[in-house]
């Protein structure tokens, strides 16, 4: 008699459910895309003023999105509570994250930034727990501690390398407001997903309200709205909105929602290594002892916080 095996058993062969591997592989493209979207920022810093780099490009990304919903034939409708939940999502999420974040990439270098953002699997169970009541399991609360660790760790080593520069300390402060903006964002995701709205179509629409505050302050402030005609930032700024916006986000949210928002934030956790070797290889960036055990923390509360069971909210 010939035994076969059920393709399903193959993942629990390794402890693992086919969700969960299917949760890590999304994190896996998330942190490939995400790890050289920070040095690709970097291109976009010149004669562009940041903040219309960052509506170009949400701009761009919100078009494609809608766009896409509507050749699919997916329904954009949102309900009140699904466009308050959206708004409130597009303006943490990219309007004040992003447009810290690029003012920290213009202080520090990109791969400093991607270990800052390792914090957020952190601040997510701290924001989840304090404002939605979610309990989260002890291997998951040690595993985000570990990053935050090691964030501190490579955090503090650049400031001290830098002499304690006021350019290292305004980076770095930068980075940790992007990051907290980050997490109130998600929180305003998980809302919007309770409110019964759709990964898709509610991204397109917080990224075409953050797109839409942020051109108001443009205008009001008096920004110049120019774009440079350059292959550098042309490809930059495709790579960013279709990869690092569309592709990405669509993927990290959905990701969330099967498996919570501290596991898909910690995505920010596993670019750190790929951003690092970018930042060697293209910004001159060069990591000592402290660097590398501050990723080492990193990595081991990303391996912690994979294995951790979800807990329901009480």
């Amino acid at each position: 008699m010939t035994l076969r095996s059920d393709p399903r058993d193959v993942p629990k062969a390794f402890g693992l459910s086919t969700a969960t591997l299917l949760a890590i592989g999304g994190v896996a493209v998330c942190a490939l895309i995400w790890g050289t979207t920070w040095f690709a920022i970097t291109l976009q810093l010149g004669s562009v003023a940041p903040l219309a780099s960052i509506v170009w490009r949400f701009g761009l990304a919100a078009i494609i999105l809608f766009v896409g919903c509507l050749v699919t034939h997916r329904s954009l409708r949102l309900t009140r509570t699904q466009h308050l939940a959206a708004l409130a999502q597009g303006v943490f999420a990219f309007s004040i994250s992003y447009s810290f974040t690029y003012a920290a990439e213009g202080r520090i270098a990109s791969a400093i930034v991607a270990v800052i953002f390792a914090a957020l699997a952190f601040l997510n169970l701290v924001l989840f727990r304090v404002v939605a009541r979610q309990k989260a399991a002890r291997a998951a609360w040690a595993g985000a501690l570990l990053g935050l660790a090691g964030v501190a760790v490579l955090s503090g080593s650049e400031i001290l390398g830098s002499g304690l520069g006021l350019h290292a300390v305004e980076g770095v402060g930068f980075a940790l407001l992007a990051v907290t903006a980050s997490a109130f964002g998600n929180y305003f995701a998980w809302r919007g997903q309770n409110a019964g709205s759709a990964v898709i179509p509610s991204t397109a629409w917080a990224m075409a309200y953050g797109t839409g505050i942020l051109a108001l302050y443009g205008l009001a402030t008096g920004v110049s709205w120019t774009i440079e005609p350059t292959p550098q930032y042309l490809g930059s700024l495709l790579y960013l909105a279709v990869f690092g916006s569309v592709i990405a986000f669509v993927v990290y949210f959905t990701v969330a929602r099967a498996r919570g928002y501290a596991l898909a934030s910690y995505i920010s956790a596993l670019t750190p290594p790929i951003a690092m070797l970018v930042s060697v290889l293209f910004e001159g960036a060069h990591f000592g002892w402290p660097a590398l055990a501050g990723l080492l923390l990193v990595l081991s509360g990303q391996a912690l916080l994979i294995r951790a069971p979800r807990v329901a909210a009480v």
